[in-house]
């Protein structure tokens, strides 16, 4: 196969001060014409440092290129100019970055940047760059092209902003694309349509594709070849079959083992002693037809959460699942009064949540509490960990002195399998997954029985969302905790609830117990979800991406507003449309 792209002992250092950072570290690899080159690792594994210096995007300093070249179609890029690398730059090589919402000009209409790019490097009047810009927005499946092309980046929806930046990226038909986790921030389905679209956009131009990702469920279908990296450097190489196959290396095997697969069975749950013997059978937690409504303006209203109903028994994990906008992060934080609820009700043990003063709900929070979905912003980054954890106990005066405070602090670090001394260390110290247990030990701080857990997950590498599932079942387990698990990763849901509910559109459309949602799912919007989950086969994976995707289309088969939940099997619930 020809080499269109040849990386040859990469090394890449960033300097702060007299202190030096190898980021990579002797990386070599090359990318064939029409191939799928996979690099995979977790965070702070190298993989976009090197993606980045492919494309001179590096700031210098602090970043230093110490050794190697990047050879494209035989022109050595690192040693070309800023000037011509603004030439090569989306002409011959695209890239498609992890979050568009901050890769797109917010003050500049979609179909404007995709023209920029065709005046610039096509040398197309404005009339030309329009007419192929409308086309582009067609290829990557944005319905009304001409509405679509005089809108910004904030009317779209995530997914919709990422075709956009696949038609930035693939204006000019580059020979390589460089996707930078292109699916990370995006819900199952959206991850699936957008992985579709690069397939088929790869077989239409023959272009070459580096995949930059940590998920190895998207590497089964979509690479032809893999390379692995960890701590700057490529600890294993080989086809994408061997590498799921055959890995050699522990940190493959670790990074394999970390994928939840719906195909496994669900570990037996153990009972928390705490609960042992005691009647668990009445709820902890009920929600009556709980309305989470939101004025927009000008009479229109956000049905966010628009009448549903559950309960939740103690020790029980119920998980939410559904695609951004459903509505499952808002039902959180309407049962622990962080919004107001338009309407029903939320018992705790019997008593109404949503009834009780501002005094009243102050010592209610001491039983409900909450992990956020971001460990980056969820924790004051003024504060060290000592002041963040202990404000819960202070403002529940649960310590008095201020040794009491450090001792229940570091308590509670070790409870979450952190070092007791990092009490002292401020938030910017910790990688995401440290931060993330530092969240679940403020949450754990006021001894609460019931916890909402917020897209716990979305933020981390697959081995550490492993690592954190694995630490709140223990929680749970000794605790004697309840959880609401809230996700939109299907996968691990399954293995950590003991039933789940199936949000779309405001509203519960399924629920039913964990194994049998997901072996026998009812709903047509169920079966979409589950439908589009990568599976870590190299086999399956690539026969899916190549056969059509069925999305859930609600407005011809299905009315949300008028829906009520039925039982059509013991213990499994799912709407159905009025009439």
């Amino acid at each position: 196969m020809e080499s269109i792209l040849q990386v040859n002992n990469l090394s890449v250092s960033f300097f702060s001060g007299d202190r030096e950072t190898e980021a990579v570290r002797s990386v070599s690899f090359e990318v064939g014409k029409g191939e799928t080159l996979g690099i995979v690792g977790e965070s702070g594994s190298g993989k976009s440092v090197t993606a980045r210096s492919i494309m001179r995007l590096l700031p210098s300093p602090p970043s230093h290129m110490k050794n190697g070249e990047i050879l494209f179609f035989g022109r050595n890029l690192s040693a070309c100019s800023e000037k011509e690398m603004e030439s090569i730059r989306g002409r011959d090589i695209g890239m498609i970055f992890q979050d568009p919402m901050t890769s797109l000009n917010p003050t500049i209409k979609i179909g404007e940047q995709i023209a920029e790019v065709l005046i610039k490097h096509q040398k197309l009047s404005r009339k030309e760059a329009k007419k192929e810009a409308l086309e582009m927005l067609k290829l990557v499946g944005i319905r009304n092209s001409e509405t679509r092309y005089n809108q910004y980046p904030h009317e779209f929806s995530g997914g919709m902003r990422q075709r956009a930046m696949i038609a930035i990226a693939l204006a000019c038909r580059p020979a390589l694309l460089i996707a930078d986790e292109p699916t990370t921030a995006l819900d199952v389905t959206i991850q699936a349509q957008i992985l579709k679209l690069m397939k088929n956009i790869q077989e239409r131009f023959g272009t070459s594709i580096i995949l930059i990702t940590h998920d190895l469920g998207v590497v089964a279908g979509m690479c032809d070849r893999v390379v692995v990296m960890k701590n700057g450097e490529i600890v294993e190489r080989g086809t994408t079959h061997d590498i799921f196959e055959q890995p050699r290396h522990p940190y493959t095997l670790k990074l394999l083992n970390s994928l939840p697969r719906l195909d496994e069975k669900k570990k037996a749950k153990l009972v928390s002693p705490l609960l042992a013997g005691r009647d668990t059978s009445h709820p902890l937690i009920e929600v009556k037809s709980l309305k989470q409504h939101f004025d927009l303006g000008k009479g229109n209203v956000l049905k966010a959460v628009n009448d549903i109903s559950f309960h939740i028994k103690e020790g029980e994990t119920l998980g939410v699942v559904g695609e951004s906008g459903s509505g499952k992060s808002t039902t959180g934080r309407a049962i622990l009064r962080l919004h107001q609820p338009t309407g029903g009700e939320v018992l705790y043990q019997g008593m109404a949540v949503n009834r009780l003063t501002s005094s009243e709900m102050k010592i209610m929070r001491r039983h409900m509490q909450m992990i956020f979905q971001d460990p980056y912003a969820s924790l004051n980054p003024r504060l060290k960990v000592v002041d963040i954890i202990g404000e819960a106990l202070d403002l529940h005066q649960l310590t008095g002195s201020s040794s009491q405070r450090l001792k229940r602090v570091e308590e509670l670090l070790d409870m979450v399998g952190l070092d007791p001394a990092f009490a002292l260390r401020y938030p910017h110290e910790f990688s995401g997954g440290q931060r993330q247990r530092i969240g679940i030990a403020r949450a754990l701080a006021v001894e609460p029985k019931f916890i909402v857990c917020d897209e716990p997950l979305s933020a981390l590498d697959v081995s550490i969302q492993s690592q954190i599932v694995k630490l709140l079942e223990e929680l749970q387990q000794r605790l004697g905790l309840t959880y609401l698990f809230i996700a939109h990763d299907l996968s691990m849901v399954k293995h950590i609830s003991d039933r789940v509910a199936v949000m779309y559109m405001g509203k519960i459309v399924e629920l039913a117990e964990s194994e049998e949602l997901y072996a026998n799912p009812q709903h047509e919007y169920t079966k979409s979800l589950l439908a589009a989950i990568p599976v870590p086969d190299p086999t399956i994976e690539s026969k899916r991406l190549r056969a059509p995707f069925k999305e859930y289309a609600d407005a011809d088969k299905y009315q949300v507003e008028n829906s009520k939940l039925v039982e059509v099997s013991q213990g499994h619930w799912v709407a159905m449309p009025a009439g």
